[in-house]
């Protein structure tokens, strides 16, 4: 599979927002416990994308609202598998 580097820095400033202003609380949070754990800076952005990826894939799919108590559950199981 060809990786798409436009959609995946993409991906990465969105992280990056969402670390910078505190929104949702929750990836901070989860940014926090995944460095605590051992995670390098880089792998823990690259697992809360992966995570924000999925939300965007399956809100599209869906064509649904944005649901922030999914995107909380799965954050809050990265790192615990």
């Amino acid at each position: 599979m060809e990786v798409n580097y436009h959609l995946r820095n993409q991906i990465l400033e969105a992280v990056d927002n969402q670390l910078r202003d505190g929104d949702p609380p929750i990836a901070t949070e989860t940014f926090a416990r995944l460095l605590r754990e051992g995670f390098s800076k880089k792998k823990a952005k690259e697992m809360i994308a992966a995570v924000l990826l999925e939300e965007i894939y399956d809100t599209l799919k869906n064509n649904e609202p944005y649901d922030e108590d999914r995107y909380t559950r799965n954050l809050n199981e990265l790192g615990k598998q």
